[in-house]
């Protein structure tokens, strides 16, 4: 009996050694498209009706895709996350998708249709997940998302990212704010300057109200001041985008939320 037990106990931990291993790896992957004006709905046809399709022919799992909830971006500006086994899997499936004759199909006839749908060429930032990051999955239905941008003072993204993992979570919990996930930039410079995380909230008043809140907090004014003996910790004020989630985006099963 004792030699089930321990024989068990190995394969369990062979098993969560092989998850973690599997997470180390992960590679997500920040994409945001420019429309030209007028042609967002044109870009989300083709997600909706193609990309999504093509992607998960090709190895790439959607993790979510947002619209900005307000200001010129909400307009023309799509954002969305990959998520990859490694970064060598994600340039080898992005090669075969460009390269597959379907989608060459697709992306022709979608521009016969709409004209040039793109202002520009995408912006892509490959991330990190930190060892504080809530697990990834498909974001929740119904809730607005914030992306936030922070700017590590030079040499203090470590210490940035101690006060988030001791402190920050744990507050924003206190304060019903829903931390979503938490990356650092795969490539240098910004990665050693960088933070991103998503947080969601039940509405953008609610999001408004816990912000209040979390910065009138003693134990947050507490932390911060600690935490700025030396300086701040941060070169510029965070950048915050507001979200809305798109209608073929990928979203957690509501029985789990």
């Amino acid at each position: 009996m004792l030699r089930v037990l321990c024989a068990a106990l190995i394969l369990v931990g062979m098993n969560v050694s092989g998850v973690a291993a599997e997470e180390e790896g992960l590679i997500y992957e920040l994409r945001i498209y420019t429309c030209e004006p007028g042609k967002l709905e044109a870009l989300n046809t083709r997600f909706r009706d193609h990309t999504l399709r093509m992607f998960e022919k090709h190895g790439m799992k959607s993790v979510g895709y947002w619209t900005p909830s307000e200001g010129p971006g909400a307009e023309n500006t799509l954002i969305y996350l990959l998520e990859h086994s490694s970064r060598e899997a994600a340039e080898k499936d992005w090669s075969e998708f460009r390269a597959d004759p379907e989608w060459l199909e697709i992306a022709a006839n979608s521009e016969l249709a709409h004209g040039k749908i793109l202002a520009k060429a995408p912006d892509s930032i490959y991330l990190k997940k930190t060892d504080y990051s809530p697990v990834i999955g498909p974001p929740p239905a119904g809730r607005i998302f914030e992306l936030r941008t922070y700017h590590a003072t030079h040499g203090k993204l470590d210490q940035l990212n101690a006060r988030f993992r001791d402190h920050t979570l744990g507050l924003f919990e206190k304060h019903g704010m829903k931390s979503y996930g938490y990356w650092v930039p795969a490539d240098p410079p910004k990665s050693a300057t960088t933070l991103i995380y998503l947080l969601d909230y039940p509405s953008r008043e609610a999001a408004k109200e816990s912000w209040a809140a979390f910065r009138a907090d003693e134990d947050w004014q507490k932390v911060l001041a600690e935490s700025q003996k030396e300086g701040s910790l941060t070169s510029a004020k965070p950048e915050s985008l507001f979200l809305n989630l798109v209608d073929y985006s990928p979203v957690q099963d509501e029985s789990k939320q």
